[in-house]
């Protein structure tokens, strides 16, 4: 049988020690030191919460490796929620509800291409596309990107080349509460401190 190669990334060396000592122990993966060159297989992520540094070492896993992910959190918010999804990660795990027996499955289900999500996840997750559909429809029929809708990608696109909100308006053929709304639904939903923060997450995330 063809063991499933396995990376470990987590910042926490105790964590780090235990998720190890058990996959090792399983004759159904090979785990790999995470620096080691590698085609396929699993990279097990694990983080209390996804702070910059752990979203940071998914969007490089996720550009950078043809890796499925398999991510080990406490619990994500909505905006954290988005931030996976847009990083390719299919299979979640709480950290409170992980077995060892558990972990071991979800990288099967990883390495198989399938989807794994707690179901409390997941409903959140399905919650959160409704909204952002319904929110994009509403002003038009287009379809949105995941995290921004195309019409949010606009506006912040011209937010960036430093147009006010007129300016804005009368290029997007908009009125000004549109593009106000555009902005509030957009910095309320990615929890964005302002105009100059929503710039920031849409340069970093590939938006624009």
């Amino acid at each position: 049988m063809k063991r499933i190669p396995v990376t470990v990334h987590t910042s926490d060396p105790l964590s780090e020690t235990g998720i190890l000592s058990f996959l090792r122990d399983d004759p159904t993966l090979e785990v790999l030191d995470r620096e080691e060159p590698r085609t396929g297989g699993v990279a097990v992520v694990h983080t209390g919460r996804l702070h910059e540094l752990a979203a940071t070492k998914l969007r490089r896993l996720s550009r950078g490796s043809d890796q499925a992910i398999v991510l080990i959190a406490d619990r994500l918010r909505e905006p954290e929620m988005m931030a996976v999804v847009e990083c390719g990660v299919r299979v979640v795990l709480w950290r409170q509800q992980a077995t060892p027996g558990q972990l071991v499955e979800a990288i099967h289900s990883a390495a198989r291409g399938e989807s794994l999500l707690p179901p409390d996840l997941l409903s959140r997750l399905l919650a959160q596309t409704s909204l952002l559909y319904r929110h994009t429809l509403s002003d038009g029929d287009q379809r949105p990107t995941l995290g921004l809708s195309l019409r949010e990608v606009d506006v912040i696109k011209l937010v960036a080349e430093g147009l006010g909100t007129r300016e804005i308006a009368d290029k997007l053929a908009y009125s000004e509460r549109t593009v106000k709304n555009v902005l509030h639904a957009m910095m309320t939903r990615m929890q964005l401190r302002n105009r100059a923060h929503a710039v920031a997450y849409a340069l970093r995330e590939g938006h624009i």
